[in-house]
């Protein structure tokens, strides 16, 4: 199979999710601890006299959850025929929006790993398919980035109440 002829979605489905999964789904939840394709904004509005109009919306590739509200990092993926690192800028924007620790850009040959906590002994590298980072390990971490007590963290990592409808409330104590 040559890997220049198949397209981003190609290399998203063939190659980076199965490495975000891990074997045999050893790693990340697909189900409940990445979004795949997901509209983050819906775009800058823009007013021309009395009409507006909405700029491009913003939209990751992936968004990798450690637990349900903690998100931690983005996944930029491009084509073959770019550098394993092509996609960081947009990336390290998208994670910058999405205050996320981590930001991450593939072609399908491997990984660029950004840490944006600056405590890491490396910033950026380089890193095969299969060693993908697994999610005990960003929140590791992130956890000793942000030097959280067990405290800390106990209240960090406290689910969430969801009861199903996908609503948010907003409900008046009046």
């Amino acid at each position: 199979m040559d890997k220049k002829a198949l397209t981003e979605t190609d290399i998203r489905t063939k190659f980076i999710t199965p490495a975000i999964a891990g074997e045999g789904g050893s790693k990340w939840n697909l189900l409940t601890q990445v979004l795949e394709e997901r509209y983050f904004t819906k775009g800058r509005v823009i007013v021309r006299g009395k009409t507006t109009t909405r700029g491009e919306a913003k939209k990751a590739d992936y968004i990798l959850y450690y637990k349900l509200n903690i998100p931690l990092a983005v996944i930029e993926a491009k084509d073959n025929n770019h550098a394993v690192g092509a996609g960081m800028q947009q990336a390290l924007e998208y994670a910058e929006i999405l205050d996320l620790p981590f930001a991450h850009s593939s072609n399908g040959d491997a990984f660029l790993d950004h840490d944006r906590t600056g405590t890491g002994s490396m910033v950026e590298r380089e890193i095969p398919l299969d060693q993908f980072p697994t999610p005990e390990e960003l929140w590791r971490r992130y956890r000793a980035a942000e030097g959280y007590t067990a405290a800390q963290e106990t209240v960090t990592t406290q689910d969430y109440y969801e009861d199903g409808s996908a609503k948010s409330s907003t409900r008046s104590t009046a």
